[in-house]
């Protein structure tokens, strides 16, 4: 039985070829995007989708031009949060042309081309394999979206990582040392582990972490316009990392997001804060240029 060891070259598949060739149109196609950030945890269930829209609405409130990619194919949740379940991306004279919400955000998700009762399914040569090429797959499919979609001139490309330490690791070599990253958790030392554990996979990559946003920090309590405490006692696990700021739970931001309806009262201390993590990542980002 021959092995890889065996075959000369690519064995005639140009597939070197064809990674240069996609590299290539991703790197044109992000020509003039000037800043890549993409918000990651490792931990699921920790409100990283929420926090991407909510920065996205901070730095649109600011001016700037923005628009977010979603990355978690089989758990989006951009579509439904920007209200754009079901709206078309046609094509357009230099790609695709992402839809917008109603204060100009461009969103890219499955999320509008799926049903949410619809799993993304990938054929797979051989039954009860497709574990074996799914992530190559899932990548294959990021590679054409960031490719294939007109981003044009943006201030922010936010990409919205699906959950898992060894995914945020795999993006970061995807992406590239020009994404920078922001990580997310709650104040519970079991969420807190595994970011940590995003973290150390993450100090092999050349990319930058930005630093991590405290999410959860308590919940705002509107009867009696405080914000209490959700979870009980210190974090143990120190992330090595600055903290870019803490952000409440808030129930009428929740019920927002499942509406799909902006949210931007800025009396709110959850939208505070947010504003105060987009001006915090902006400051970082610039200093670097």
């Amino acid at each position: 039985m021959k092995t890889y060891h065996d075959i000369a070259g690519d064995g005639g598949s140009d597939v070197i070829g064809q990674v240069v060739a996609k590299k290539s149109q991703i790197a044109e196609s992000l020509a003039e995007v000037r800043h890549l950030v993409a918000v990651g945890s490792g931990k699921g269930g920790v409100g990283k989708s929420t926090l991407t829209m909510q920065l996205a609405e901070a730095f649109r409130g600011d001016g700037a031009r923005v628009a977010i990619l979603d990355a978690d194919l089989n758990g989006p949740s951009q579509a439904r949060m920007a209200g754009l379940r079901g709206a078309p991306i046609v094509p357009g004279a230099k790609g695709l042309v992402p839809p917008k919400t109603a204060s100009g955000i461009g969103v890219v998700s499955m999320g509008a081309l799926f049903p949410e009762s619809q799993a993304v399914d990938f054929d797979s040569v051989s039954s009860g394999d497709s574990y074996v090429w799914r992530a190559t797959r899932e990548f294959s499919a990021f590679g054409d979206l960031l490719a294939g979609v007109g981003w044009g001139p943006l201030d922010y490309l936010l990409i919205d990582l699906p959950p898992g330490a060894e995914r945020t690791f795999q993006y970061a070599e995807f992406l590239g040392a020009a994404a920078a990253f922001v990580l997310v958790t709650i104040p519970s030392d079991v969420s807190r582990g595994v970011v940590s554990r995003a973290v150390a996979a993450m100090r092999r990559t050349p990319n930058r972490i930005l630093g991590y946003v405290e999410n959860m920090s308590g919940y705002y309590c509107a009867d009696c316009n405080e914000v209490r405490p959700l979870f009980t006692g210190e974090a143990g696990v120190d992330l090595g990392l600055p903290r870019l700021g803490a952000v409440p739970f808030d129930p009428e931001l929740a019920a927002a997001c499942d509406r799909g309806a902006p949210f931007s009262d800025e009396s709110r201390p959850a939208v505070q804060a947010v504003r105060t993590v987009a001006a915090e990542i902006t400051k970082l980002l610039e200093v670097r240029g």
